[in-house]
């Protein structure tokens, strides 16, 4: 299949007129034209991230800094995620360093965090992937901790009140977010959780609060000023969007949080055929791009990266046909954007570094978890 990654970006310019980084930095890579890149061009590929990652892991068993405990929790994730397992050094050192960091009240952060959901929760996908009972304390304090931060009566609110359900960064007095809210849903599903966990369906109000889709359990007043499908960052303290406003005071929906919410709604037990997946999956087909973060440029562009990879792997997808009608084989346009942006000494990195996306071992990291996604299935593979 010839790939055509980009042909919406001419009606992305007024989604990212907000923070636009037109003249910021380089264009985006696009590997529009390519061919698809098969299994063993990505398995070359993933296997060149993980060795840069191998180089780059603390003495301590981390990644980046002592106070980055959430890019040690990706990086271990994504060496998981590629096929790795816990009894290789570089996984078991990564693993070590997440342990030492278990507090005592369950939560798995670094000293003085202020980052502490955020930490907790990545560092529990990373646990909770590993076979066997060895972690079996350290998940379950993780997760009691995590639902302990989710903003409820315990913060002395009702689930009329936008922040219901939500989960910040756990730092003292933050206000709730949708992309901690969907880490914390994602934790918890990879530590055994189903739809029917109260925790869950409380963080599904609170994702519903961040849609831009007036009715359906959505009673916030920006619902209806856009109204497109799409979801922001936060509809806390009068609501907050990276992606700039409306003349009416609309809060812009771009992709990297269309698709946590999306993700977190089908983690959350909602079919294909709920309004809000449909008007999430519409804004998905009108915006279909992955040379960019649709409605944020090049900013935030691998964290959508591997929410979109989730996401679609969740919906049981093979294709996704956008608004003009072409089918796209999503995971070999996601394969053959993630190869044409690798680096010679096999990592990625954001050169918009907004959110931490200048750190290599982090974009590394979140790029291996998309090439995860992008693989073709086993049965592919298989000749099944």
């Amino acid at each position: 299949m010839r790939l055509a990654l980009a042909p919406f970006a001419f009606a992305l310019l007024p989604l990212a007129a907000g923070p636009s980084l037109a003249g910021a930095a380089d264009p985006p890579v696009t590997a529009a034209g390519a061919e698809a890149p098969d299994a063993a061009a990505i398995d070359a590929a993933r296997q060149r991230g993980v060795d840069y990652l191998r180089t780059t892991q603390n003495d301590d068993g981390g990644w980046s800094s002592r106070e980055s405990l959430g890019i040690s929790a990706i990086a271990a994730v994504a060496l998981l995620d590629s096929g790795l397992t816990a009894d290789d050094p570089t996984v078991a050192k990564a693993l070590d360093y997440l342990e030492a960091n278990v507090r005592e009240d369950g939560g798995i952060y670094s000293e003085g965090s202020t980052h502490k959901n955020y930490e907790t929760a990545l560092s529990l996908m990373a646990l909770a992937r590993v076979e066997g009972d060895e972690y079996a304390d350290a998940v379950k304090g993780a997760r009691a901790f995590l639902k302990e931060l989710q903003w409820d009566q315990g913060e002395g609110i009702e689930s009329d009140d936008v922040r219901w359900g939500g989960a910040g960064y756990g730092g003292g007095g933050d206000r709730p977010d949708l992309s901690n809210t969907q880490f914390l849903v994602e934790a918890l599903k990879a530590s055994g959780s189903g739809p029917e966990d109260e925790a869950i369906q409380k963080a599904l109000v609170f994702v519903t609060r961040t849609q831009n889709l007036e009715g359906h359990g959505n009673d916030t007043p920006n619902a209806s000023k856009i109204n497109d499908g799409g979801f922001y960052y936060t509809p806390a303290l009068g609501g907050q969007t990276k992606a700039g406003t409306t003349a009416n005071g609309g809060l812009r929906s771009y992709a990297s949080m269309t698709y946590a919410g999306l993700k977190s709604m089908i983690y959350a037990g909602l079919t294909k055929n709920d309004p809000r997946v449909q008007a999430a999956r519409d804004w998905a087909a009108k915006h279909y791009t992955l040379a960019e973060n649709p409605g944020m440029g090049l900013q935030g562009h691998y964290y959508y990266l591997q929410a979109f990879g989730k996401t679609m792997t969740a919906l049981g997808e093979d294709t996704l046909t956008d608004a003009d009608g072409v089918e796209h084989d999503w995971r070999e346009d996601l394969a053959a954007q993630l190869l044409a942006m690798q680096r010679e000494n096999g990592s990625w990195v954001n050169e918009a570094d907004r959110w931490y996306e200048g750190d290599p071992n982090m974009v590394t990291a979140y790029a291996l978890m998309a090439l995860a996604d992008a693989a073709p299935p086993k049965s592919a593979t298989a000749g099944e």
